[in-house]
Order: C-alpha cells, then sequence, then structure tokens
C-alpha cells in the first residue's frame, strides 16, 4: 500500500502496445451496454477487472498490461476516458449493491437489492481484492474524492450495521489503506476505532492515539472526527 500511496518509486514505465479495454473482441461500451445486471457474468469471470480498472502493478490478468506515467496522464486529459470509467465504476456499484448518489462527491448508499447483492459479497470474498483494485484505479486515474466515500461506507456497514463479517477485515487491512489522502485515512481510521469493539484488539494505529481518543470520545461521545493526529502506521 505503500508503494502505491507513493506512486510506484520503484517501478520502471515499460512501453505497452496493447488494445484499450479489450476482452476477447469486447470492448468497453459493449461491456457497459450488455454486462450490467449480469451478475453470474461479473462473478465467475476472472479476467475483466484488470481492463476496467488498470493500475501501475500487475494483476492476475497476464493480458492485461500495467499503466505507464504516460498513459495515467493521456488518461487523466482525457474527458472520454475518465467518463468510460465512472460508467465501469457505477456498473461495480451495482454489482454489490451499491448506487453512486452523487457524481460530484462520490456519495454512496445501499441499492434496493443490497441484502441479495450483500450477500454474494460477504460468500465471494475474493471480490474484496477487486474493491481494493478499483479503490487504488480511481485513486490513479483522476477520482481520488471517491475513495472515502466508498470507504465510509463499508466501514458503517460492516462496524456499526454488523453486515458483510467476512469482508470486514479487508475493509480495515486494505480498503481504508488505499485511500491517497492522509487526513482522509485518519479520519476513516479514528471513525473505525470509535465503533470497532473490543477497543483493545484495534491494531489500525498505536495505543498511545487510542487512548488520546478514548479520552476525547469520554468527554465527546459524538465525536467523530479527531484534530490532526498522526495515526498513519503502514
Amino acid at each position: 500500500m505503500q508503494n502505491y500511496r507513493h506512486n510506484y518509486p520503484v517501478m520502471i514505465d515499460l512501453c505497452n502496445d496493447v488494445s484499450a479495454f479489450l476482452i476477447s473482441g469486447l470492448y468497453i461500451n459493449d461491456f457497459h451496454n450488455n454486462w450490467k445486471g449480469d451478475y453470474q457474468k461479473l462473478e465467475h469471470v476472472h479476467t475483466f477487472i484488470q481492463w476496467l480498472f488498470p493500475l501501475q502493478e500487475p494483476g492476475m490478468n497476464s493480458r492485461a498490461s500495467t499503466l505507464t506515467q504516460e498513459e495515467i496522464k493521456a488518461f487523466c486529459d482525457s474527458s472520454a476516458a475518465k467518463e468510460n470509467l465512472l460508467k465501469s465504476y457505477k456498473l461495480m456499484l451495482d454489482f454489490y449493491g451499491i448506487v453512486l448518489c452523487d457524481e460530484n462527491t462520490g456519495d454512496v448508499e445501499k441499492a434496493l437489492n443490497w441484502r441479495e447483492r450483500f450477500d454474494n459479497l460477504d460468500r465471494n470474498t475474493h471480490n474484496c481484492l477487486r474493491i481494493t483494485r478499483i479503490l487504488k484505479c480511481l485513486g490513479t486515474l483522476g477520482f481520488p474524492h471517491y475513495q472515502y466515500p466508498l470507504v465510509r461506507f463499508f466501514l458503517k456497514e460492516t462496524l456499526i450495521e454488523e453486515q458483510l463479517p467476512r469482508v470486514k477485515d479487508s475493509v480495515l487491512n486494505y480498503f481504508v489503506f488505499a485511500v491517497l489522502d492522509k487526513r482522509q485515512r485518519r479520519r476513516l481510521i479514528r471513525f473505525a476505532y470509535s465503533h470497532y469493539e473490543p477497543k483493545d484488539e484495534f491494531v489500525w494505529c498505536p495505543k498511545k492515539i487510542q487512548m488520546i481518543w478514548s479520552m476525547q470520545d469520554a468527554k465527546s461521545p459524538h465525536l467523530e472526527f479527531e484534530p490532526e493526529v498522526n495515526a498513519e502506521h503502514k
């Protein structure tokens, strides 16, 4: 995660000659038009996620090349490419039972069919790897402000609503630390600590910070976010 957050300082750009977003003859427009709502296909086909959400690190699909700095810049300068990424994001949110309710802020909420989709997500935890990739891609390709709302959504669902028990560890270990903005990561860790039980098993920030937060909570039980405190450890 540190390597990702620091823009892969040890990575070397490679020249890739690959057709963008092509899966065995399927182009991205076909994907957006024909795959949305096809939950069986989205669950059981494992090669598309690397094409739709490319990173500077390799994935399980050996045909999907890693991004170069030049490609990242070109992508972020292209309104069409960013529009396609947004469509892909909405499609995958729908697959997980989530709706993007504000394209400006990235705020999300549960979809009408969330129970069914949450059940699938909790049964098939390889989707946690997909979500981590999606979060990283959002941060790399022009949508870093979408990271915080999605991770906070998962923290709320797992820690407060007590949904997705098999996803909770991934939320705490990976989703939170995919958020590029340091202050937002701290706020997420603070939020997690406030709602995590038992407190003595919380391992995602130093104990001395937890003591400060516990004292703050005792004085102001409804305080959600802390003043500027360095809680980063990964």
